[in-house]
């Protein structure tokens, strides 16, 4: 994850705080981390543990952490970009929207950032506006599928069968194409209204290709 060419650390991910937390609430937080991932402990992290410290530091000083601040604001403005393009749509959306919209995300940000292509459970629940606790399934199943796999930092990133499946799938349903296949099948069969291979289509897929042919037809698209 980078700012401005500068590597940049979510510490509030990093602490699992709000960044509207007070001073007493990021020491207590610390105290609690700290112990848990300090080098001497059994199950200990050096990096993660130095990054905590320097986490404490920046957001307990009044002056830093503003400074700080700026530039987490900038880090989601970027990510929230990154959502609008991985997914035009809102509303209320069922697990397997909500599974297709992660893998888009984990898309978008390998191909965006292959040095960095990871994202954090927290990030994602972030960007999704899905409670944390209800991100665990989804991602269990993409990683039973083998579309992510984690990496070495900790993050989620997306994997090569990933990838088809994202493609895959919206090429399957790119209106342009639909377009394109209809009036070549339109033309073949002189001007009836759908080929063989329309029969082969899942009924979603019917229903779309009827809709963009008729929209094509009328001149609205």
């Amino acid at each position: 994850m980078q700012v401005n060419g500068d590597l940049f650390i979510d510490y509030y991910d990093l602490m699992q705080l709000s960044p509207n937390a007070d001073d007493d609430t990021i020491r207590r937080i610390f105290r609690h981390l700290a112990q848990k991932w300090h080098p001497d402990h059994q199950d200990g992290d050096p990096e993660r543990f130095k990054c905590l410290v320097e986490a404490q530091k920046i957001l307990t000083n009044p002056v830093t952490r503003a400074a700080y601040d700026v530039k987490y604001q900038k880090f989601w403005e970027n990510k929230w970009k990154m959502a609008a393009e991985a997914s035009g749509s809102q509303g209320f959306m069922d697990d397997k929207n909500v599974r297709e919209r992660m893998l888009s995300l984990y898309y978008v940000e390998r191909r965006s950032k292959m040095h960095d292509p990871g994202l954090g459970e927290m990030e994602v629940s972030r960007l999704l506006r899905i409670p944390i606790e209800l991100i665990d399934f989804h991602i269990w199943y993409l990683r039973e599928k083998g579309w992510i796999l984690r990496l070495e930092n900790g993050q989620l990133a997306i994997t090569a069968s990933g990838v088809d499946q994202v493609e895959n799938g919206r090429l399957r349903l790119s209106p342009d194409r639909l377009i394109a296949a209809h009036g070549s099948d339109h033309e073949r069969n002189g001007g009836e209204a759908h080929s063989e291979s329309d029969q082969s289509l899942p009924a979603h897929d019917k229903k779309l290709l009827d809709f963009v042919s008729k929209q094509s037809h009328s001149g609205k698209i």
